[in-house]
């Protein structure tokens, strides 16, 4: 039994977050890119000169290493933006098998799933499907068309709520959808 949870929201938003701080890093080393590679000496002699230079040069090391960092980043970011993603289909895929195997019996017997919210209705006038019998929610009715009453809304389960019906159209001619 695995102990480690995905929770892909979370996956995504951290990855929204790293991008974040990614890019203001990036804007911060081109900020600092001129002033730490080309560095004035402080005098006209020599060992300012040398020290200037060794500045100078560990500057320019410093950029190409937050190139190769910032390279290192962006697959970072795009690995955990697609775990996420992975990580979700493979949830909802989880998810539609395990309610079609529960609700196979009772639908195949009464016509209606034992859990799961009911659909919408889409078309005017059309009621909302009804929730399962054990848990769920019936979904709402659509409006009506020009001059049509709406449609009802959808039955609950045993623990939920029932559907709105949709409302009476009047100008839905002129503005559908209302």
């Amino acid at each position: 039994m695995s102990l480690v949870i995905a929770t892909p929201q979370l996956l995504a938003t951290a990855a929204l977050d790293l991008a974040s701080i990614g890019s203001q890093v990036s804007a911060a080393n081109a900020a600092a890119a001129m002033p730490t590679t080309e560095v004035v000496a402080a005098a006209a002699d020599e060992v300012s000169a040398a020290i200037a230079g060794l500045f100078g040069a560990h500057a320019r090391q410093y950029q190409a290493l937050s190139v190769q960092v910032a390279a290192f980043h962006e697959q970072f970011v795009q690995a955990l933006t697609a775990a996420a993603g992975r990580y979700a289909s493979t949830e909802a895929a989880v998810e539609r098998s395990l309610l079609g195997a529960v609700n196979a019996p009772t639908e195949a017997l009464l016509g209606r799933p034992l859990i799961g919210n009911g659909a919408d209705g889409t078309a005017p006038g059309q009621p909302g499907a009804a929730g399962g019998l054990l848990f769920g929610n019936g979904g709402n009715g659509a409006a009506g068309g020009f001059g049509q009453t709406g449609g009802s809304g959808g039955a609950a389960g045993l623990i939920g709520n029932g559907g709105n019906g949709g409302g009476l159209c009047y100008l839905c001619g002129l503005l559908w959808p209302v």
